[in-house]
């Protein structure tokens, strides 16, 4: 069989796009519904910290557990997705995948105390972790990889409107009504979906099953949540011990990466026919380019996008609801640009759209280069509406370059990989930036000052209960202290612009022409 790679680009640019098979925009439908839920709880939670601590009278650190382990979960079943969907189909897996969300959200709702709360919070994971490859998958095999940058953008939709979105909904529930409903109102989308899906998504064909990669499981799976402990540990241990070698970090880091390491040379054996990740997918170059390109891509872009709401409440004064409403602009930016970028990507190929996109993620992080700390509100706007156009035209194109030359049976193995790679990037993208503003505050006294008087403050239970004096001292540091938050966000936005800039050198790589299925012999070296 000849691949479809040796026709002439330009002849193959003017083909005539495809139409999307018939009821695509159905199973659509269900596939957005379970990423928003999974997308959505990573966020949402976020702004209800506070009010666990006062609930389950927790430290700040007792209580990230909460989210740490939730995104721990989704690193540890992630890689298990793709044997998995093989073994026992796309749609009952994906319907387990939102029982085990809906009966967790559940769970979260009635804890009776933080460790309950936590343990719950991890069955959530579990069931979250396989929602978006699954949906990647679903979609893929649906539309087929010839339509993969149009399923992209409509997966896009629900990662750029969860982070969004996330806060907003959760400071208003734990504002209108309690905690427990961050997590009840995942109850009724998720019976919704599950009806959803049992009527809408294609019946299960499923082969006969592959042998389970129990060693690969036992390697990688452990390894990732170690080593996404680790890494995500480091800002913590700046902030508390000014150096990020603390034994946690040290010591979670190095067993992640040994197991990680000892997964690939397992992963690549001759003797392991099924493993649980199939690293001989990065025998098909493009898959490879995308994949570093996206990699890249994610450490920045989410690196530099966790500042903005810490930069809003903590220069701007803005609560976690206001710093929601903030974001919004980029939601919108993403949302007009990403059905564009997905039909475009698949009619002239990813490469020109993912540079278009990075050129307007660089513009769009300029706008926030020494902003300081009374910037005008359409400065704010502006900057983060043009990332958003960037967002729109960046993320899911380089999804569906990676995927594009994928045969029918790899489609699985190759979603998983893909958010493997973007789950571990993003983590060490925010640890990075996390560690630079970090270090930013330190090397600046009045930030020192002002950051200091206010964990005394809150040491005091908060300025209700502070003494009046330190309450003056606290004050009167607040004007200076803001002018040093406001230099070290900005130069820490200058590090993320270089740094989003720097994609555009893989995205140079990628195909500039519609690319079509491969070979699936070729792809893997037979």
């Amino acid at each position: 069989m000849t691949s479809d790679l040796t026709q002439d680009p330009p002849a193959v640019a003017k083909q005539a796009i495809e139409p999307l098979p018939e009821g695509t925009f159905l199973v659509a439908g269900v596939v957005v519904l379970g990423a928003i839920m999974s997308i959505l709880d990573v966020t949402v939670v976020s702004v209800a910290l506070q009010t666990f601590q006062k609930t389950f009278d927790a430290t700040s650190a007792q209580v990230a557990w909460t989210m740490t382990g939730y995104t721990l979960a989704l690193a540890a079943v992630i890689p298990l997705t793709g044997w998995a969907a093989d073994r026992f189909g796309t749609k009952r897996l994906f319907m387990l995948a939102v029982l085990l969300f809906t009966l967790g959200s559940a769970a979260c709702a009635s804890a009776q105390n933080l460790e309950m709360l936590v343990v719950f919070r991890v069955l959530q994971g579990l069931g979250g972790g396989m929602l978006m490859p699954l949906g990647m998958t679903i979609m893929t095999h649906k539309a087929g990889p010839q339509n993969v940058g149009r399923v992209m953008a409509i997966l896009g939709i629900p990662m750029m409107l969860g982070p969004i979105g996330g806060p907003i909904l959760g400071g208003w529930l734990v504002d209108t009504a309690s905690w427990h409903w961050i997590f009840l109102v995942n109850v009724p989308i998720g019976a919704i979906t599950l009806l959803y899906a049992l009527f809408v998504l294609p019946k299960d064909d499923v082969e006969p099953s592959e042998t389970f990669d129990f060693l690969g499981m036992l390697l990688l799976s452990p390894g990732l949540a170690t080593l996404l402990y680790g890494v995500s540990s480091i800002p913590g241990a700046k902030a508390e011990h000014n150096t990020i070698w603390t034994t946690q970090v040290v010591a979670c880091t190095l067993i992640g990466l040994v197991l990680v390491a000892a997964f690939v040379p397992w992963a690549l054996a001759r003797r392991n026919k099924h493993p649980l990740i199939d690293l001989h997918l990065f025998r098909d170059k493009q898959m490879t380019i995308a994949v570093v390109a996206m990699a890249l891509f994610a450490m920045a872009f989410f690196g530099a996008g966790l500042l903005f709401p810490l930069y809003f409440q903590q220069v701007l004064g803005k609560n976690a609801l206001h710093s929601g409403l903030f974001l919004i602009p980029q939601g919108l930016g993403a949302v007009l640009t990403m059905p564009v970028g997905g039909v475009l990507s698949d009619r002239i190929g990813p490469g020109k759209i993912v540079m278009t996109g990075i050129v307007l993620d660089t513009i769009g992080l300029a706008f926030f280069i020494d902003i300081g700390h009374d910037p005008a509100t359409l400065r704010i706007l502006a900057g983060l509406f043009v990332m958003g156009l960037g967002m729109g035209l960046t993320m899911m194109p380089m999804f569906s370059a990676a995927l594009a030359t994928l045969s029918h049976e790899h489609i699985a193995r190759g979603s998983t990989l893909l958010n493997v790679t973007q789950q571990v990037a993003a983590s060490i993208g925010t640890a990075i930036f996390s560690v630079i503003l970090t270090q930013g505050f330190m090397n600046r006294p009045d930030a020192v000052r002002l950051l200091g008087l206010g964990q005394q403050v809150a040491n005091a239970g908060g300025p209700d209960k502070a003494d009046p004096g330190l309450l003056q001292q606290l004050l009167a540091a607040t004007p200076d202290g803001l002018v040093a938050f406001g230099e070290a966000f900005g130069s820490v936005f200058l590090v993320g612009t270089i740094l989003v800039g720097l994609c555009f050198i893989p995205a140079l790589f990628l195909p500039r022409h519609k690319v079509a299925p491969v070979d699936p012999a070729a792809m893997m070296g037979h």
